[in-house]
């Protein structure tokens, strides 16, 4: 795939919960293999509910997704999402709050999908974990159980454990909020290392340095819709959009 084609496609895409909460009215998005999109919006505007639909994790209710040019989630309006598993296995997810086992240590964590759902060896599993262990720094923490490790060390390990799988693609659902301020810092140099080998990404939060350092995109969503989308030193620092504008002015207490 070239660097240009499509990595994403998302046309007509709606979701609602019990057809009365309409979260997603329509969206539109199309991201190409080089992006590194950072959705913001306010709260129930759909941004979580966009990355658990592109991990495939919740049916939606009409509009299309390809991935890499091939059909990924589709539904018609008559109540059945159509989706391709095989192209979900493509994606990676981290989320709020890490969902590691508690009762494995990080190397069960980390070799848990490859040898249960790729049947790879456990030493080819074991060696591949302690290069990302070893990479993001905590080698040292591969015995210990999630219990033991601090919020920041838990979300390291989920991202690891996420890449054990080789996503084309990785999504990260406000990764840092739940962390402690000093804790931030350790994730975000994770998620910029792998920007910087090109990983494509799409990332919900709120943090306005972390969302101007390491977007090649910002996505405003509101309403269920595309608001706004552009660089981030437009979207963020001019944006066009009035409903934007007053959005960053409240959150992030930016005048324009």
């Amino acid at each position: 795939m070239s660097d240009t084609a499509a990595l994403v496609k998302i046309e007509g895409l709606h979701k609602s919960y019990g057809g009365v909460i309409k979260v997603l009215q329509g969206l539109d998005i199309e991201m190409k293999a080089g992006d590194r999109v950072v959705v913001i919006g306010p709260s129930g505007g759909g941004k979580s509910t966009l990355l658990r639909v592109l991990m495939g994790l919740e049916k939606i209710d009409q509009g299309t997704i390809t991935f890499g040019g091939k059909p990924y989630i589709s539904a018609n309006g008559s109540g059945k999402t159509a989706i391709d598993t095989k192209v979900r296995r493509s994606i990676g997810m981290v989320f709020q709050h890490y969902t590691l086992f508690p009762h494995l240590d990080v190397i069960g964590n980390l070799i848990l999908a490859p040898v249960k759902v790729r049947g790879e060896s456990k030493a080819a599993a074991r060696e591949r974990a302690m290069a990302l262990l070893n990479r993001f720094g905590l080698a040292a923490k591969a015995n210990a159980y999630p219990a033991q490790l601090s919020g920041g060390q838990k979300q390291r390990v989920a991202i690891a454990r996420a890449l054990m799988l080789d996503p084309k693609l990785m999504l990260f659902d406000e990764v840092t909020s739940a962390l402690d301020p000093e804790l931030v810092a350790e994730v975000e140099q994770v998620i910029l290392q792998l920007a910087q080998q090109q990983m494509p990404m799409v990332i919900v939060t709120h943090d306005m340095w972390f969302a101007k350092h390491i977007a090649s995109r910002v996505i405003f969503c509101a309403g269920g819709v595309v608001v706004e989308d552009g660089p981030p030193e437009q979207v963020l620092g001019a944006p066009k959009e009035e409903r934007t504008r007053d959005f960053i002015e409240r959150v992030f207490h930016i005048k324009h």
